[in-house]
């Protein structure tokens, strides 16, 4: 007999179970934990040492179990014994979805050092507020990224505002500067990983997430931390396989031979987003699990290797989710091999959870309501509990508490409408050298969202509205403080206000209403190309509003983006 999520969460938690919980005190906080936690991250790692397969699949090559680890070892001995790397030490990522990230963040970790994965979209500017705020001193890049880094280390006046090394990777022959190191120089595949004691409640990793203040904030992960969130996830699937009901006598199923595919992953997110780095990329690496890696995201390209390479699991955005079922290649690629598809990084909309469930064999739709803070981890809706509440990010495991409170910080009942907040293990210790905005987001154990949203009778968390001043596009947060801050550079710009509009494919797209000082003029394309040279090309406004006269405000004084918004949409 099927049980219920409540009974399999019961006994796959209990003492003995593979996800036995415990209590541990946690900086003065007592926290419900998973007990078989690895003890670090290197020991996460070290458990495919006796794998055996493909593990990486990107284009052309395929890597197996063995082959990845070599190079961690190689690069893991190069850091400590060229680069003179101890535990503590900030190293940076920062490059496309190559098989190289992966080997280069289980070499940092496992070394002790921190890994500091900068978000590939980054321009020169933010790259060089993100290197000097993190103290880091090596930077592994790709060629993209070791361009927009160089004009740091070799400026025109000839003096480096960095103390930093490089480290390219898939450089090819061309001739480096001094200070560019290439991989396949440094990296001797077969050293021994040098021997490093790593304390689990040390640092491990620094993710920037933007603040609405301006400046991106580093959210500082320690092992146990970055571990306690990989666990929930699996968790959190062992329950749903166990309590998953069969499908209703009639429906539609997939061959045999299908459902006899082993667990793999198609990687379409960035690995330097959480979703990519815990769920996804640390998830096959729990589980001993094939990744299959793009380049860059193409839903034709995704449904081919889908196919070949029979992917069980998608996890991207619902923009995502979207574009493979309007792709042309859709009805002629088998997609049978998928049983779950889904992911997180902004609502679905009702329609789209209908539409998965419908149109694909064995796939079911999913969807995490997580956050960088969390490690990814948060409510999480699968299969037929999301096809009867579309509208609900989900229910969680129980290292994770849940509550929402009121301005007071107050709990409120069941299905009133307030904060969301969360505790557990997975939150970050803190933002990275920033003590009052670690104060200002986690109090007494707690996070706050800045969600607004209701619980109801099961648990299920529903997200109602963004306290945050952020527009979330295609997953990528979009901080209008930091859009708004780089309008008011330009010269001719006299007021600004970015705000969301809705977007069938986006989920958002990001819009400013702007006017021009008296007798100032610009155009809507070089109002973009003076954000584009500032921030990544995500955070362009896609429509710029000139308006004749000032921008419309309450008796505060603040601009009224709702009303903005309306006109815009209107």
């Amino acid at each position: 007999m099927t049980m219920t999520f409540d009974e399999a969460i019961a006994e796959i938690t209990a003492p003995g179970g593979p996800f036995e919980i415990g209590e541990l005190t946690i900086e003065g906080q007592r926290q419900r934990v998973f007990t078989g936690l690895p003890a670090s991250l290197r020991a996460l790692f070290d458990g495919l040492r006796d794998r055996t397969g493909t593990f990486l699949v990107y284009e052309d090559e395929r890597l197996d179990f063995a082959d990845v680890m070599a190079r961690v070892d190689g690069l893991g001995h190069a850091l400590v014994h060229r680069y003179g790397i101890v535990p503590g030490d900030r190293v940076g990522i920062a490059m496309r979805n190559f098989p190289e990230w992966i080997v280069s963040f289980a070499a940092i970790v496992s070394v002790g050092a921190v890994a500091v994965c900068f978000n590939g979209w980054w321009t020169t500017e933010e790259l060089a507020y993100g290197l000097e705020d993190s103290g880091t001193t090596l930077l592994i890049a790709d060629p993209e990224r070791v361009e927009r880094v160089l004009p740091l280390l070799h400026p025109p006046d000839g003096h480096p505002t960095l103390a930093l090394r490089l480290l390219a990777v898939r450089s090819g022959d061309d001739p480096r500067p001094p200070g560019v190191d290439g991989w396949d120089d440094v990296v001797v595949a077969g050293r021994p990983l040098p021997a490093v004691d790593i304390d689990p409640f040390s640092d491990a990793t620094i993710l920037y997430t933007s603040g609405t203040t301006g400046h991106p904030k580093g959210a500082v992960s320690t092992h146990h931390a970055v571990l306690s969130g990989l666990l929930s996830f699996a968790c959190r699937s062992t329950a749903h396989a166990l309590s998953r009901p069969p499908r209703p006598e009639g429906e539609a199923v997939a061959p045999a031979a299908a459902r006899r595919d082993p667990t793999s992953f198609i990687l379409v997110v960035p690995l330097f987003h959480v979703t990519g780095l815990v769920p996804v990329m640390l998830g096959c690496v729990l589980g001993g699990y094939k990744l299959v890696m793009l380049r860059k995201w193409n839903p034709e390209r995704a449904l081919e290797l889908i196919e070949r390479e029979r992917i069980t699991t998608f996890v991207g955005v619902p923009t995502m989710s979207w574009d493979l079922l309007e792709s042309p290649d859709f009805a002629r690629r088998d997609t049978s091999s998928l049983v779950s598809v889904g992911g997180g990084g902004a609502p679905a909309p009702p329609e789209l959870v209908k539409r998965i469930d419908k149109s694909f064999s064995r796939g079911r739709p999913s969807i995490g309501y997580g956050m960088t803070e969390t490690n990814g981890y948060g409510p999480q809706n699968l299969g037929d509990d999301y096809v009867r509440k579309p509208t609900s990010a989900g229910r969680t495991v129980p290292t994770m508490q849940v509550r929402v409170v009121d301005d007071q910080g107050r709990e409120v009942p069941t299905g009133t409408v307030g904060e969301i907040e969360f505790r557990g293990p997975n939150l970050i210790r803190g933002y990275w050298n920033k003590p009052e905005a670690t104060a200002e987001a986690i109090h007494d154990g707690w996070l706050r969202t800045g969600d607004l949203g209701r619980l109801d009778d099961e648990g299920f968390v529903y997200v109602v509205d963004r306290a945050k001043d952020m527009v979330l596009r295609a997953g990528e947060n979009v901080y209008c403080a930091e859009v708004e801050a780089v309008l008011y550079e330009h010269p001719a710009v006299y007021e600004a206000a970015v705000f969301g509009i809705p977007h069938e494919r986006l989920g958002e797209e990001v819009v400013a209403a702007v006017v021009l000082r008296d007798g100032a003029a610009a155009s809507e394309a070089e109002v973009q190309d003076h954000v584009r040279a500032h921030l990544a090309e995500f955070k362009v406004p896609a429509r710029i509003h000139f308006r004749p006269g000032p921008l419309p405000r309450g008796a505060t004084g603040k601009i009224l983006k709702r009303q903005l918004r309306d006109e815009t949409v209107g």
